[in-house]
């Protein structure tokens, strides 16, 4: 049976940009950049995760049609494809630090009933949350 998740996908409106922010602002690593010909194929991870990758990966072919990836472009800017969760045992510490790199928040941090998170949008419009989960050091 299933026992992981290895990679999981975020679309992003341009790939180089995407590098810019994932790995030079919130301190990602690059996991993967392989050029396949039909499609850049290029992940980041969390340093020291590497089993755990994040696919960056622009609406287009060979998994949408220029109809469909233009819709999904849409839907990213409008911060309608998801999010992704990340975890830190300070969410307060992790927000000046990103502040710091120009990172624009959306919401501070702020106790909740599970913990501390803070959220944020990447450049393309995906909503990301940075969490402290109850009981973590901070």
């Amino acid at each position: 049976m299933l026992n992981a998740i290895s990679i999981s996908s975020v679309y992003v409106l341009d790939q180089d940009e995407a590098l810019e922010f994932y790995v030079g602002k919130l301190g990602l690593e690059i996991h993967t950049d392989a050029d396949l010909g039909f499609m850049r194929w290029l992940t980041v991870n969390v340093p020291g995760e590497p089993t755990r990758e994040i696919l960056l990966q622009e609406p287009g072919p060979p998994a949408l049609d220029d109809t469909t990836a233009g819709q999904v472009r849409e839907l990213v800017t409008k911060g309608a494809m998801g999010s992704l969760i990340f975890t830190t045992d300070d969410c307060r510490k992790t927000y000046e630090e990103l502040r710091g790199r120009d990172v624009e928040f959306v919401e501070e941090p702020t106790e909740r009933p599970y913990g501390i998170d803070c959220a944020l949008r990447d450049p393309f419009g995906n909503h990301i949350r940075i969490t402290q989960t109850a009981g973590r050091a901070g």
